[in-house]
């Protein structure tokens, strides 16, 4: 593993981590329904989201192909990159008709 793949695994599992919920819901079973109503109903749609794609981008760093635009195969760029960890488009690819990233 690279020093780039390295140090985006860190920062990539240090925000996975930070998605995680703050709170876990109690895991007594006689508890009432009124012992969870302050609690939230999990994460929304954006961290899912999130979560999916830091965990693809690890899933990349394991695989060997971090770094390479899933459209194009060129290389992103070592700023994108590490601006970007979880990108999955170099920055042409990233304008194009594809619009994800």
């Amino acid at each position: 593993m690279s020093q780039l793949e390295a140090q985006a695994r860190d920062q990539l599992l240090r925000r996975r981590n930070s998605l995680r919920p703050a709170v876990e819901l109690p895991a007594d079973p006689a508890a009432r329904w009124l012992d969870y109503e302050g609690f939230s109903a999990g994460p929304s749609d954006r961290v899912r989201r999130e979560v999916a794609e830091i965990d693809a981008a690890l899933q990349r760093i394991a695989e060997g192909s971090y770094g390479s635009c899933l459209a194009c195969g060129g290389p992103m760029g070592l700023q994108r990159l590490r601006a970007i960890p979880e990108g999955r488009y170099c920055l042409g690819c990233s304008g194009a008709a594809l619009g994800d990233d």
